[in-house]
């Protein structure tokens, strides 16, 4: 990225972002002290207002809000503008009870794209360039978020999720620079490559910007090794803004940079919900400070990682790579353990491709796991014997759980067109 790319927020030194930081916060605070009912209540519970907040250390005196509280004012009890200055809502599966639903004003729309823009820029992408979107459009914030980047001159064809086969032609006819799309799903599109004879490593591709669940290190190499790109890792999350709060430097590529200007990260335990200092493991928490339809104060996010010191832009801190979500983690006999741990190991077998699950059952007293991975093609019975009871092992000596390894051939496990699901959980009752 040039000199020319980078926008005002960008340019400011350290000094004035911890200013502008500041004053955005305390607007934000009284806005939504002022506009938003839950909000208000939260603050009075505590004994907090508005004037309290006079350095962005006082952030810890603020309220946290959690995915439960967008749910408990569906569906527009958290706006802080009325509804009429709404221009656009999107919203969460709710596979799960209500879906959390989040709204942008015009204001809002802008600032995103103008996020995306500095997130690609960041990528490796250049002005002018086709991206090749593969992010589901719809509810889902991922596909008409990065959509924004036609506002800066990316040509943007909106794919996205789904469609595999069509995928393929269209990267070879269209030829795009860049593609985005969750990580399992691109290794979806890498599947369908090699299954209709196309080397992955022939097209236009130069980057690929993933995101929406996390990766490992070793996926990334995956994918970079096998499409002959640059894969760079994206973050963000539907209440806080959507894809964009972070991006990692194609230059780097040592964890997404946080767009500080618009976002104030924190880290805390997840259990006491006590703050931690930068380069401490914990919970990530963010706080909106630019947001005019939805301003979200301290969003615990349950993504687990911990805030770095800037690099490709030094004034803004990093996140490392997400180990793991709070609510993912798996207790198997007392032992934690995140499906990142697992793929981390599956990665150390060749014959093992990055398609993997991971199967909770409770047939007796104890939780049980069963890690069900796919064989590469081409894999025949002399590279598989034994395989099973060598990932055992190793899954064993590495992480100190006991699980059941099985194998099974290309194809057999479920693909991802949006976020993957790891962990599938059959123990009775506890669903």
């Amino acid at each position: 990225m040039t000199a020319n790319d980078l926008d005002a927020g960008q340019r400011m030194s350290l000094d004035e972002l911890r200013a502008d930081q500041l004053a955005n916060l305390q607007s934000t605070v009284t806005k939504v002290y002022e506009k938003v009912p839950f909000y208000r209540q939260a603050f009075d519970e505590l004994g907090v207002t508005p004037a309290d907040i006079t350095s962005l250390d006082d952030i810890a005196k603020l309220p946290f809000t959690n995915k439960q509280d967008l749910r408990d004012n569906y569906p527009f009890g958290m706006f802080a503008v009325p509804r009429e200055e709404v221009a656009r809502v999107h919203a969460s599966s709710g596979t799960t009870g209500l879906p959390t639903v989040v709204g942008y004003t015009l204001g809002d729309l802008d600032k995103w794209g103008s996020l995306i823009a500095r997130s690609i820029l960041g990528a490796g992408g250049k002005r002018g360039q086709m991206m090749h979107n593969a992010y589901g459009y719809g509810l889902f914030t991922g596909g008409l978020g990065v959509h924004g980047a036609e506002r800066h001159g990316f040509t943007v064809i909106p794919v996205s999720g789904g469609q595999t086969q069509r995928q393929v032609q269209l990267i070879q006819d269209f030829k795009p620079d860049i593609i985005t799309a969750t990580p399992t799903y691109l290794l979806t599109i890498l599947d369908e490559f090699r299954r209709q004879g196309v080397d992955p490593t022939t097209t236009s591709l130069k980057t690929a910007i993933c995101g929406a669940e996390p990766w490992t290190d070793e996926m990334r190499k995956e994918i970079e090794k096998s499409f002959s790109i640059n894969a760079v890792d994206i973050y963000g999350l539907s209440e806080v803004m959507g894809p964009g709060v972070a991006c990692e430097s194609a230059e780097t590529k040592d964890g997404p940079t946080i767009w500080e200007d618009h976002f104030y990260p924190e880290i805390v335990d997840p259990y006491t919900g006590e703050a931690l200092p930068d380069g401490e493991e914990g919970e990530l928490v963010f706080t909106s400070l630019t947001k005019e339809a939805l301003p979200i104060i301290r969003y615990r996010t349950h993504d687990l990682a911990s805030l770095l010191p800037g690099t490709a832009s030094p004034n803004f801190r990093r996140i490392s790579r997400i180990t793991g979500r709070s609510d993912d983690l798996m207790i198997i006999r007392g032992v934690n353990v995140y499906p990142a741990n697992v793929e981390s190991v599956l990665f150390e077998f060749e014959h093992l491709s990055p398609h993997f699950q991971l199967v909770l059952t409770r047939p007796g007293r104890m939780d049980e796991v069963t890690v069900e991975v796919e064989c590469r093609e081409g894999v025949g019975a002399v590279e598989l014997d034994g395989l099973e009871g060598l990932v055992t092992a190793r899954i064993k000596q590495r992480l100190g759980v006991s699980s059941t390894v099985s194998v099974l051939q290309p194809g057999e496990l479920p693909r991802s067109v949006g976020k993957l699901k790891r962990i599938i959980d059959r123990r009775e009752g506890l669903r």
